[in-house]
């Protein structure tokens, strides 16, 4: 979803609010807390009022860094939600100074400046991608100056993090546009538009790049991505409410971000061999007399037969 108006403006009735600072930070062994106030606070009078954003950073397990950033933290959770290994977080290699606080998991960083809010994200010290100014913020509509607690049907959460040059985005699953995704809008949400538009019967809220990381938004419902749209050098991707929950894996290789997206995630099952065997779809098929499907049924046994004899390449595969 597009909520700019080129570099420096908003869309007419949005109004932006990104973190200016961390005001405090709370660490413990498994977790990170940092509350993110959205206005500068010079005195203690502007602790009194305004938008605060609690971030939460986690580890679930080596080379993967957990990110939660939230505005109401007490919203209902309807569900459904997504099945991870992610039941116990790891401890943090937690490093903290005036300036920045700098959290490790494996061979990943975050280092999150503490004056200026930035994110930046490093694998063995090497900067792979940033977030900084107000691309991490809580995005509000039809704003009128002094209404901006409606609920959640109006707000929205975002992240955006940098692109480099010749830098590759891949993944979200099941596409029928170009494998490449940079210049794409895309929304995970799954629907029944053919196989031939910009809609997908199997939505995954997961992108990786040549880079060698990928990110995981931790949402089933609508995520919208803007791959190098809205900004060219840029990935946003956002969701409808209060939070926004997103998991950052590293390779360095793309092969280990996706083993790792997948000891997240959960790997296949083997398949049962039967399905192996031919594979029939009768989804244009309107009159299902006893004629039409005994034709199928027919069909289907000289295929296996000239598979098994070796005669027929197009069923040999998927028949022995």
């Amino acid at each position: 979803m597009i909520f700019g108006n080129g570099c420096w403006l908003q869309k007419e009735g949005y109004e932006c609010f990104a973190p200016k600072e961390a005001y405090f930070v709370k660490k413990t062994e498994n977790i990170v807390v940092i509350c993110a106030p959205t206005s500068k606070i010079n005195h203690r009078g502007d602790t009194l009022g305004g938008i605060n954003l609690t971030v939460e950073i986690t580890s679930p397990m080596p080379e993967i860094i957990r990110i939660r950033t939230s505005h109401h933290l007490g919203v209902l959770k309807k569900g459904p939600e997504f099945e991870l290994d992610c039941t116990e977080n790891q401890p943090l290699n937690v490093e903290e100074d005036q300036e920045k606080i700098k959290i490790k998991s494996g061979s990943l960083s975050l280092v999150v400046t503490k004056e200026n809010w930035s994110m930046s994200y490093e694998s063995n010290g090497r900067v792979i991608t940033t977030s900084s100014g107000r691309d991490l913020a809580y995005m509000k509509t039809d704003w009128k100056g002094f209404a901006y607690d409606k609920g959640p049907d109006d707000a929205y959460m975002r992240q955006i993090l940098s692109l480099s040059v010749g830098e590759l985005v891949y993944g979200l699953g099941e596409r029928f546009t170009a494998f490449v995704k940079n210049g794409q809008s895309t929304d995970i949400w799954n629907e029944d538009g053919g196989t031939s538009t910009y809609q997908s019967y199997k939505n995954i809220p997961f992108y990786i790049t040549n880079k060698g990381y990928g990110v995981f938004v931790n949402n089933p419902g609508k995520v919208s991505f803007e791959i190098g749209t809205e900004q060219v050098s840029k990935v946003e991707f956002s969701v409808k409410g209060e939070s926004l929950d997103y998991f950052f894996i590293n390779g360095p290789s793309m092969k280990e971000v996706l083993k790792c997206y997948t000891n997240l995630t959960g790997k296949p099952a083997l398949l049962p061999q039967w399905t192996y065997g031919l594979w029939l779809s009768t989804s244009f098929t309107t009159n299902y007399d006893e004629e039409t499907v005994m034709s199928f049924i027919d069909g289907m046994a000289v295929g296996y037969v000239a598979a098994r004899n070796g005669t027929c390449r197009l069923y040999k595969s998927r028949c022995l």
